[in-house]
């Protein structure tokens, strides 16, 4: 979730700032996390994630747990060693000192919350909202999603405050929605009693897609699963308003993954029970199916308007971390200063808000919402990969206070998991590569007209974090 970036005009010329009040402690952190994972994958792209691996839908997903577990262990260690709210370019420009490296993951990272955001979008406008509004809405999807993306701009534009307002409230429907999964499905299971359309079969949850090897079936699906484990490491931007973060954050963050995954894994092994695989894989709207299934009497329009809350919840949180990231490289001076315009009735970036909501609304126009998370898992999965390696390089700068210290080997296997699923080996297709590039590609523009135009600058790394 990113935080609001003020100015305060009362206060003098040199004046020390005061620090963030410290008000999260561990069941509020714990909640943020949580609210933080839960998110679009679950809702929307089960069933894209099935169509790959098959009917062990439940693998995949305990893949990416295991891959993004290693990795929290690495940002554990650096948000117990630098308490400070951050993030990826933080660590990694302490561990590299490199300008250009330090733009490309900051970048990388505010990509990642747009293409998660039009993810969002396209499921906004699929399987759910048609089944509230009738059939036919696929003819006219793409200016939903438009709509639906414009409209998060307004609230942005509003201001974080009620943003995050929002965010709460969202949270609590989305966690409602899977707890409707998980009660009718596992009763459905247990004693019998579900739609006559269905029969359900536990042996495919051992079937794995015929097109492919196993092997090949886990690792792609596993590339665009690891899209539903993501948003954990926003927390470490929480970091300087957490009481004791040293303590607290450990605790707080591997129970709230540990709870987030167990949901994941209940909801797939009911999902793949339930509906067979080939179904799944056409719909952006698999927890419909599921509920459909579990107990037809249920009315589809209220789970719909569930899951489009869910949706938006994660859109919300990403077009919000992504403006402010523009924002935070404007005001550092590494891309131009017009990125951060701040409009003077609202106080909030306008600029970066209509440039990221640009993007967003060229990406649902053009891709499907398959491709968009994987683009998102792809992004972040660079990133990991590189934030893992530096825990290994910062073990050489020592802090007086006490932190906590993955072992040596986690770091290594993250980066090597990490960089594995970002590579060819993991089955993506040569599309991801090119759309990350793309967008990457728009940011070393952006350095590069800086550079010639404003000169070689520092920059306080601390200030590029979500």
């Amino acid at each position: 979730m990113a935080n609001e970036t003020t100015v305060n005009d009362d206060a003098p010329s040199g004046a020390q700032e005061p620090g963030l009040k410290k008000v999260m402690g561990p069941k509020l952190l714990l909640f943020f996390v949580v609210g933080d994972i839960l998110g679009t994958t679950i809702y929307s792209l089960t069933g894209k994630v099935a169509g790959k691996v098959g009917g062990a839908l439940w693998v995949p997903f305990l893949v990416a747990f295991v891959v993004a577990f290693l990795t929290a262990f690495s940002y554990l260690e650096l948000v117990g060693k630098y308490p400070k709210a951050g993030g990826a370019p933080l660590y990694v420009h302490k561990a590299f000192g490199v300008h250009f490296l330090t733009f490309i993951i900051a970048f990388a990272v505010m990509c990642s919350g747009i293409t998660s955001a039009a993810s969002a979008a396209q499921a906004f406008s699929g399987d759910y909202l048609e089944a509230i509004v009738g059939e036919g809405v696929s003819s006219w999807a793409w200016i939903v999603a438009i709509g639906f993306l414009l409209l998060l701009a307004a609230i942005n534009f509003r201001g974080v405050g009620e943003s995050v307002k929002m965010n709460v409230v969202l949270t609590f429907v989305e966690l409602t929605g899977l707890a409707i999964v998980i009660f009718f499905g596992l009763f459905a299971l247990i004693s019998g009693t579900h739609s006559a359309d269905v029969d359900p079969d536990p042996s495919r949850l051992l079937q794995f897609n015929t097109d492919s090897t196993p092997l090949v079936a886990i690792t792609s699906a596993t590339a665009l699963a690891f899209f539903a484990m993501v948003g954990f490491e926003d927390s470490v931007n929480m970091a300087e308003e957490t009481k004791n973060p040293a303590k607290t954050f450990p605790r707080a963050l591997l129970l709230g993954m540990a709870i987030t995954a167990s949901i994941y894994l209940v909801i797939a092994v009911i999902t793949s029970t339930l509906v067979p695989t080939d179904k799944l894989a056409e719909s952006d709207g698999p927890l419909l199916l599921v509920v459909q299934a579990a107990a037809p009497w249920f009315p589809p329009i209220l789970f719909s308007m569930i899951a489009l809350f869910a949706v938006t919840n994660t859109a919300l949180i990403n077009m919000l971390m992504a403006s402010r990231l523009v924002y935070g490289m404007s005001q550092e001076s590494i891309i131009p200063k017009q990125f951060g315009l701040v409009h003077r009735t609202r106080r909030t970036p306008w600029v970066s808000i209509l440039f990221t909501s640009l993007i967003a609304v060229i990406l649902v126009s053009s891709l499907e919402i398959s491709d968009l998370g994987s683009t998102t898992s792809l992004l972040l999965l660079v990133v990991f990969t590189v934030v893992n390696v530096a825990v290994l390089v910062l073990r050489k700068d020592k802090v007086e206070h006490e932190h906590f210290k993955a072992p040596s080997w986690v770091p290594v296997l993250g980066a090597l998991t990490c960089a594995f699923f970002a590579s060819p080996l993991s089955g993506r297709p040569a599309t991801e590569y090119i759309i990350a590039g793309i967008l990457l590609g728009i940011g070393v523009i952006f350095w590069a007209v800086n550079f010639v135009f404003g000169g070689k600058k520092d920059f306080d790394a601390a200030k590029l974090g979500k």
